[in-house]
């Protein structure tokens, strides 16, 4: 601006007095103008101000409007509240004066009563008066006392009850032993009549039929290997004779029985007969054999309509087909005592499915191969209340030959049972169960040395061959081994002739060339 009025003052200079009077009248006019424009802008500022004072008045007003709306809603709740509390209030007072009546009826009541009792007491205390004075008069003429007369009568009473609830009892006694008696054989003779039962005997030796005579000759091998591979394999004997086309399989137990025999008809068929492949053949149809034997036990469990049983209870079941109780099939044993079961608790209205499963488990604990001190009721009892059986089934097991004690009705049944089906006619052999017992302590006696690999009792008792590991026992240790064996046995068995003990030590070498 000051260089703006600069340039006009020197303008003007130059110009002389003619521009001084246009700097005049120009400064007029921009004085005008400035005027207006304060004047224009008081009037805008003045307008402004009445709109925002409008603006407020209207926003006060509604406000208070708002306002006045709140406080009359308020002022109603209050009043809908009063009218609460005192509608309340009355009520209050209605319930009060109710109360204080029926308090004043109560009393009325009470004092009416204890009038009454009152004349009750005195009634009797004068009743209480004349019989005590009949009771003396009676005393008088019978010349007893009251208490003598009451314990007279007491005791003639007391014998001629218990007389006659002697008689009675001695009837019902009599006539209900006959009944129970009578009951029984009915249910026990269509409980056998009706269950068809398969009566076999395990024998300890199998037949392996060949093609011919030249079979032989290879299945021995060559200075004897390949049957040594196979005995030394699968623990069993291999009897090779004069019988024309057959070789005799010789063992005690039937598992180790019919492996042999798989592995022998798979070496035949495939023709390849040497030691190795005999390992490798013997180890394929020992897992085969595992898996027939679930596969049976849940083939059973079918049968017999059992669900939900562990699967390692299932695998026992399916072992069961490779075992004998006293020479007699254990799974049909243990079928033909479940089917008796549910029928016996059919007839008595028991729980026929528990009945059957109890069947079927209760000589679960010949299964396993150890633990042999422990009676198999209770070892079946400890591995059906591992795997989460009733308790009315695991009571039944370990109570089925009086290891414990009876807690329910299955408990006999499954006693009865079992009896029932090992004294059928031709059912079971003591001679065989004995011998598999004492043949299967001869293993056990073996596998209980450190460094003893597998024991085998072959050629029915008379030799016990004992492969142990060579990097655990040494030729020495082997001597020594067979030396404490043979007199251990000696002390600890009852055996008839003689036992030859072979401790077989082996140095195998495997590579593989790639």
């Amino acid at each position: 601006m000051e260089n703006y009025l600069a340039l006009i003052i020197t303008a003007m200079l130059s110009l002389g007095a003619g521009a001084v009077v246009m700097w005049v009248v120009i400064n007029n006019l921009q004085k005008t103008k400035a005027n207006s424009i304060i004047k224009e802008a008081e009037e805008k500022a003045e307008v402004m101000k009445k709109d925002r004072l409008l603006e407020a008045k209207e926003k006060f007003l509604q406000l208070k409007s708002e306002h006045d709306k709140e406080v009359s809603q308020r002022n109603q709740q209050i009043l809908k509240e009063e009218n609460k509390l005192k509608q309340m209030e009355n009520t209050l007072k209605q319930k009060i004066e109710s109360s204080q009546r029926k308090d004043s009826e109560l009393d009325s009541v009470k004092q009416s009563l204890e009038k009454q009792m009152t004349v009750v007491a005195q009634k009797k205390e004068e009743a209480e008066k004349m019989l005590n004075n009949q009771v003396k008069q009676l005393e008088k003429i019978a010349g007893l006392t009251a208490e003598d007369a009451k314990k007279q009568l007491v005791e003639t009473l007391t014998e001629e009850a218990r007389s006659e609830a002697l008689s009675r009892i001695k009837d019902i006694t009599d006539e209900a032993r006959l009944t129970a008696v009578k009951e029984a054989k009915k249910i026990v003779l269509g409980t056998i009549q009706r269950t068809a039962a398969e009566q076999a005997i395990e024998n300890s030796v199998s037949v392996f039929n060949i093609e011919s005579d030249e079979l032989k000759g290879r299945i021995i091998g060559r200075e004897g290997r390949n049957i040594r591979a196979l005995e030394a394999a699968t623990g069993i004997e291999f009897i090779v004779d004069d019988t024309p086309e057959a070789i005799i399989l010789s063992c005690f137990d039937p598992i180790r029985r019919e492996i042999a025999r798989l592995a022998l008809h798979r070496l035949v068929t495939d023709g390849r007969i040497h030691p190795a492949r005999i390992e490798e053949v013997v180890s394929k149809t020992k897992k085969q054999i595992e898996e027939e034997i679930v596969e049976i036990g849940e083939r059973t469990c079918i049968d017999l309509q059992i669900h939900g049983l562990h699967p390692e209870l299932i695998r026992m079941v399916g072992r069961m087909r490779y075992r004998s109780s006293y020479g007699q099939n254990l799974l049909q044993h243990s079928r033909e005592v479940a089917n008796l079961c549910a029928t016996m608790a059919a007839e008595l209205g028991l729980n026929v499915k528990l009945a059957k499963r109890a069947g079927l488990l209760h000589d679960i604990g010949k299964v396993p191969d150890d633990d042999a001190e422990t009676p198999h009721a209770l070892l079946g009892m400890k591995l059906a209340e591992k795997y989460k059986e009733n308790w009315e089934v695991v009571n039944a097991i370990g109570a089925h030959h009086d290891e414990i004690e009876m807690k329910t009705m299955l408990a006999p049944i499954i006693q009865a049972c079992d009896a029932i089906s090992g004294s059928r006619p031709g059912a079971r052999r003591e001679d065989s169960e004995n011998y598999m017992k004492r043949l299967k302590n001869l293993e056990n006696i073996a596998l209980s040395y450190n460094g003893v690999e597998k024991a085998f009792a072959i050629q029915a008792g008379r030799e016990l061959r004992v492969m142990v590991e060579s990097e655990k026992v040494s030729d020495e240790q082997a001597d020594l081994m067979s030396i404490d064996l043979s007199q251990r046995i000696q002390k600890e068995m009852t055996y008839p002739g003689q036992i030859k003990i072979t401790v077989i030590r082996e140095k195998r070498s495997v590579n593989f060339a790639k």
